[in-house]
């Protein structure tokens, strides 16, 4: 299967002219969208999404991954092969995480260019094409690029991990922090207030703040029936401060 992972938005046409090229160029393979709300212009806030949601797929599993604020200038096109799973997109840090949470991971530098290539939209012209060769079996259309050279970025540093990287439909805060890095008795102190460790929404009242570990194993702020977003002011790129 085919899965796609980008900041393009629920509106607008690019996931619809991405899907039209899998689908002619790779008719028999299933297409499926992740997420089209990753953090927009932040490869490095995304690589933490991508690392922990890629986990629950199988090997095999073909993620098509745009977070491009670089699109047209000289990053490099990458495909990543990682756990036997394959990640197409650009070099700007997007394939950190997954890549440093691998125990065997490979790359190669995309070659392949269509007759017509637009300067903004590589997800369209490059990825995508690339991604359908991949699943039609199809060599990989570039050559081998040693994994120390893409661009990483310090996942460890604090500033990634402290802030909010995705707020979902609920309204619900998902930070960079892993499930086990805070004790249950740690919470988050945001203007003057502080937001213990609950297990679940059905453990707090109606309308109560808390954070948990999520099911991808991510520390996320929440509240019951509640939208925690809009009652503490948090977006992406937050920063949060365990008290």
């Amino acid at each position: 299967m085919i899965v796609l992972f980008t900041d393009f938005g629920h509106s607008g046409p690019y996931v619809a002219q991405m899907q039209a090229v899998l689908i002619q160029q790779a008719p028999e393979t299933p297409v499926l969208e992740l997420i089209s709300d990753a953090p927009k212009f932040n490869p490095h806030a995304s690589s933490l999404l991508l690392a922990a949601y890629s986990r629950s797929f199988p090997v095999g599993t073909i993620f098509l991954c745009v977070v491009d604020p670089g699109v047209g200038s000289k990053r490099l096109p990458v495909v990543v092969r990682s756990e036997g799973k394959f990640f197409v997109g650009p070099d700007n840090g997007l394939f950190t995480e997954v890549c440093r949470q691998a125990t065997n991971s490979d790359a190669w530098k995309i070659k392949y260019r269509p007759e017509k290539l637009s300067h903004s939209f590589h997800g369209r012209d490059i990825f995508a094409p690339v991604a359908a060769m991949i699943a039609r079996g199809d060599d990989i259309p570039g050559d081998e690029y040693p994994i120390h050279k893409l661009v990483f970025t310090d996942m460890e540093a604090e500033f990634l991990h402290h802030q909010v990287i995705y707020v979902d439909h609920y309204g619900n805060c998902i930070t960079g922090l892993k499930a086990g890095a805070l004790l249950h008795s740690d919470g988050f102190c945001i203007d003057g207030q502080r937001i213990a460790y609950a297990r679940t929404f059905s453990e707090v009242e109606t309308g109560s703040l808390f954070w948990y570990e999520n099911s991808s194993d991510l520390i996320e702020i929440a509240a019951n029936c509640a939208d925690s977003a809009t009652i503490l002011g948090l977006s992406v790129g937050s920063p949060l401060i365990p008290c």
